[in-house]
């Protein structure tokens, strides 16, 4: 297997990006550390294309470490032709190794074991070969009569024979490859209500048929959920008769021979028995693992933009936990995050203290001169924005309000990294914090909580958590490396995403600042407990020092390249000749334009090119609504089947992907991101059930 090959065709990347990259990999360097500072080496390929190679990178060497291990293991055996040797090494998935090595792999005791055990392995090799005339087949059987065995008449030994032959043709990689790609292509996944008279969000489902071949990836993942709550039965539908007449055409060779009834039993026994249920489980797997991927992809898709959504700085937030019977949390902050004041009103149902609750905000933004006020978006959100609308018409400061997505605040609340930031505060206060920090900050709040936490995808819970935590861990790492980490006030929760910085190393930092005070170059990051060189070439060009000593410590440039930087400082960069300096200079083209950007630009937060969230003073309510409106938009969350849009009333609004634009849509991740402002017009108002329909076209 010539892995460097597979990944260049693909990736459809030149030989040198492929190899470089592996090279850079398997040295130890990080995906961030690459993308940004080996771009001569990759070719420039960006931190999603490098971790995907990554991953595959790790498969193929999985596939190739099985393909020699079955390899040996047969051989060991004393049986391994050159042809099968041949056929494993050409194996391009997992599965079709394991399909090879199926009949080699030691078995459980079965039904076709117990009947080599009785020694009629003969007689079913005489039954394959099919060479025998019109009564020749009962002379050969009472051979096979032995009492000693176990085998008492020729019932029982062409029956121990039949289920060798069974055993032989499931074992066969040919035919369950066939019976595999008939079931892909011709197969239908059916589902039917364990009880049709109860109730529930799977009713839909409870008489379904779908191809297996069309079935969209959501729907498997819903299907899957209503099976695991006992309220669906999956079974997949195959085309039996199909099936069988392929495999017979393929084992039965001669028409006329005496054993070809026992055959056609065989298959059909070895098909119902052994390879449908085997392949049913397949099939089920492999689409779950389908749909996985994508709703993972879709996961880290809308992640991205929730943790780069731009910082409000400068500003004091309130931030408002709502809530019902418990009342609605308040906390203020300052315009670094420090905690200034804190309380709990109670403006909703079932105690609806409005004008009480007015009066003690009002007085909390006097005192502590609040700019913003920010609303989480969960429970009672939208009852809180219209008592917190009413207020600031009612005052004379100038206040906004802005909806915060407060998905995972009440983890973070209960969480080590809560605990240890607000030991003496009531959990219920933390999430308030959170609430106004995000907003502050969404970056440096939204890594104190799990990735999978922060709720914006689909059935993140039903997904297989390992991958999930992986993927998004990858996201939130690209992004704290793109945007750089002041090294003087991150916390240990952002530290640990930078590139080559585990939470112990983090938590040695914070320590050194403790004790020695802030750095004030990042050489000093050397005298960190654990933290070598080559760490710090990982991690240096991601750790800013806004105030250091040297002026470069605040950019992203390495410092593997201050000599170069250094040599550029005092000329017009924008007229450099990029290819005659990169000679001069003996360096890439690649560096020496990231090197001249961030001379342009010291200090630069990437995050301040995107646009602001919307700040409002009042408030929609659904009776508002009326079709044909076109309003501005959030969008709060991309799924398969559309887009979720904040268009200021209680419920968010679907763009279903047929309304998304006029032109053909595969997904909706290829139109919107989470964060984009977009304009929707409303297609249908549903006040009794809470729905809103939208449509991005046309407006």
């Amino acid at each position: 297997m010539d892995i460097v090959n597979i990944l260049v065709d693909e990736f459809k990347l030149k030989p040198f990006q492929v190899e470089n990259t592996i090279k850079l990999i398997d040295e130890g360097n990080t995906i961030p550390f690459i993308a940004r500072y080996r771009k001569e080496q990759t070719g420039g390929l960006k931190d999603t294309v490098l971790r995907e190679l990554s991953n595959r990178l790790v498969y193929l060497r999985n596939l190739k470490n099985r393909q020699e291990e079955v390899i040996r293991l047969i051989e060991e055996q004393g049986k391994l032709t050159e042809d099968l040797k041949n056929e494993i090494l050409r194996a391009q998935t997992l599965q079709r190794v394991e399909d090879l090595y199926r009949p080699y792999r030691p078995k459980r005791r079965t039904r076709a074991t117990i009947a080599k055990e009785k020694g009629l392995e003969g007689l079913a090799d005489i039954i394959l070969k099919q060479n025998l005339k019109k009564g020749e087949l009962r002379e050969k059987v009472l051979s096979y009569i032995d009492e000693v065995k176990g085998v008492t008449n020729e019932e029982e030994a062409l029956a121990g024979a039949m289920d060798i032959i069974s055993e032989k043709i499931s074992d066969n990689a040919e035919y369950r490859d066939i019976v595999r790609k008939i079931a892909y292509q011709k197969g239908i996944v059916k589902t039917e209500a364990l009880a049709a008279d109860k109730k529930s969000v799977y009713e839909m489902y409870y008489d379904y048929k779908e191809s297996i071949k069309t079935i969209p990836n959501h729907r498997i993942l819903a299907i899957n959920r209503g099976e695991k709550e006992k309220f669906l039965k999956v079974n997949i539908i195959l085309p039996d008769e199909d099936i069988l007449s392929k495999i017979k055409s393929m084992v039965i060779v001669n028409d006329s021979a005496e054993t070809k009834e026992y055959l056609e039993l065989s298959i059909e026994d070895s098909y119902k028995r052994l390879i449908f249920p085997s392949i049913e489980r397949e099939i089920r797997a492999g689409l779950t693992e389908r749909a996985e991927e994508e709703a993972i992809k879709v996961f880290a898709l809308n992640l991205k933009p929730l943790i780069m959504q731009p910082p409000i700085k400068g500003k004091i937030v309130m931030g408002i936990d709502p809530a019902y019977r418990t009342g609605c949390k308040v906390a203020v902050v300052d315009d670094t995050g420090k905690l200034l004041a804190f309380t709990t009103v109670y403006p909703t149902e079932p105690q609806k203290q409005v004008n009480e609750a007015k009066e003690v905000l009002n007085k909390m933004i006097e005192k502590y001169e609040v700019d913003v006020i920010a609303i989480g978006n969960g429970t009672a959100s939208r009852e809180t924005e219209m008592v917190v609308a009413e207020m600031l018409q009612e005052i004379e400061r100038e206040v906004s309000y802005v909806i915060v997505n407060e998905a995972g605040a009440s983890v973070y609340s209960a969480s080590k990294v809560g605990q240890e930031e607000f030991p003496d505060l009531d959990v219920s206060i933390r999430g308030a914090v959170s609430i106004a920090r995000r907003l502050q900050d969404p970056m440096a709040e939204l890594v104190k909580i799990e990735p999978q936490h922060i709720g914006v995808g689909q059935y993140q819970h039903d997904l297989n958590q390992r991958k999930l935590n992986e993927t998004l861990k990858g996201v939130v790492e690209d992004c704290v490396n793109t945007v750089g980490v002041d090294l003087n006030t991150a916390s240990p929760s952002l530290l640990k995403y930078v590139a080559g910085i585990s939470s112990s190393l983090a938590t040695n930092i914070i320590k050194y600042r403790e004790e020695k005070g802030k750095f004030k170059n990042r050489q000093e990051l050397l005298e960190v407990k654990g933290l070598g060189p080559k760490t710090f070439t990982q991690c240096a060009g991601f750790l800013r020092i806004p105030e250091g000593e040297n002026p470069l410590d605040n950019t992203a440039v390495h410092p593997e390249s201050y000599h170069i930087a250094e040599k550029l400082i005092g000329m017009d960069l924008d007229n450099i000749d990029i290819e005659d300096m990169a000679n001069q200079l003996q360096v890439g083209i690649p560096t020496l334009r990231d090197i001249i950007n961030e001379l342009k630009k010291p200090g630069r937060d990437p995050r301040d090119e995107l646009p602001k969230p919307i700040f409002r003073k009042d408030v929609l309510k659904m009776e508002d609504l009326k079709k044909g409106m076109v309003l501005t938009g959030t969008v709060r969350n991309v799924v398969d089947f559309g887009v979720f849009v904040d268009i200021g009333v209680k419920q968010d609004g679907l763009v279903h992907i047929s309304h998304l634009s006029p032109k053909y849509v595969k997904h909706p991740k290829e139109v919107v991101q989470v964060g984009d402002m977009v304009k929707v017009k409303i297609l249908g108002i549903d006040i009794d059930r809470g729905r809103i329909s939208l449509s991005m076209k046309g407006v």
